[in-house]
């Protein structure tokens, strides 16, 4: 309360103190807080100046109102320290009656990484191969290597084996045409070398492959067609033919075949849709087939 215009000596050391309170409480005031502080001053000088001239003539009784004035204009007047931790930043003033004039400032704490950085650590251990791709195109071929050296002698190789196949056999029998296709079975063996010519069957059998020679000899029947053919296998090959004449001649073929392991080769009369045949008597041998070997195939 102010006596005679002079305000009482309680309230002056109140604001003192307050100011005390105020400077020593602020850690950091920028220009602009202190251009605000100013203003604020003057314009409570002003206001207690028109206040001063009011109650002038009031009554001389203290005003009890002054002295329970409510806490909340004192606290709203209080000093925050926005930059200290774990202190929340008001963003609004604790009284409504009195707003923010000037915002807040809030410091943030810059951390210089590059400080932080450690050295560099040793090398890890060596981690598992990884699934194998697909194989690419094949390249380009490159150009002839340097000619080497001559190499050592080797050892001395398995003698050479020679392999043979012969045979040489005949017929001392005439024979007729049937109804049938008739194989030409003979009677006398010349040569038969390791019994690759089967006699009963007729047939010649080979056991060493290669390339062959084969010819077959007979003597024509006067009026009547000699007909038959050198088989190979079940396939006809060459034919031998001779037409029907007043005179009976010796007539031949022959021919090279290559053949493989088990193959056969015979001789065969065609069946009797015409007068076929094939002379001979039982004193002479005036038919025969021959076969022998002249490359096999293990020499390339």
């Amino acid at each position: 309360m102010k006596v005679g215009g002079v305000p009482p000596p309680s309230s002056l050391c109140a604001w003192v103190v307050l100011l005390i309170l105020v400077e020593s409480g602020e850690p950091y005031r920028t220009p602009y807080d202190q251009e605000q502080g100013q203003n604020r001053d003057r314009d409570r000088e002003s206001t207690d100046s028109r206040t001063d001239t009011r109650d002038y003539h009031r009554d001389a009784r203290p005003d009890t109102r002054d002295y329970h004035r409510d806490a909340s204009e004192v606290r709203g007047k209080e000093c925050q320290r926005c930059c200290d931790p774990g202190e929340e930043v008001r963003t609004q003033s604790a009284n409504p009656q009195y707003p923010q004039l000037y915002p807040q400032n809030q410091a943030v704490p810059q951390i210089n990484i590059t400080i932080l950085k450690g050295e560099k650590g040793d090398s890890g251990q060596r981690g598992p191969y990884g699934k194998s791709g697909k194989s690419g195109q094949s390249g380009p071929r490159g150009p002839n290597g340097i000619k080497g050296t001559k190499g050592s002698i080797g050892t001395p190789g398995d003698p050479c084996k020679v392999q043979y196949a012969a045979f040489s056999v005949g017929r001392k029998k005439a024979i007729h045409s049937n109804d049938y296709y008739q194989t030409l079975v003979f009677d006398t063996e010349l040569v038969n070398l390791y019994g690759h010519f089967n006699m009963f069957t007729g047939k010649f059998y080979c056991y060493v492959p290669g390339i062959y020679y084969f010819s077959l000899n007979v003597h024509t029947w006067n009026q009547k067609e000699t007909y038959v053919h050198v088989m190979h296998n079940e396939r006809e090959v060459v034919i031998l033919y001779a037409q029907s004449s007043d005179r009976s001649i010796m007539q031949s073929q022959s021919l090279m075949l290559e053949l493989e392991r088990e193959d056969q080769v015979w001789v065969r009369l065609f069946k009797g849709e015409r007068e076929n045949a094939i002379f001979s008597d039982d004193f002479d041998t005036y038919i025969t087939f021959n076969g022998h070997l002249i490359k096999p195939k293990s020499e390339g």
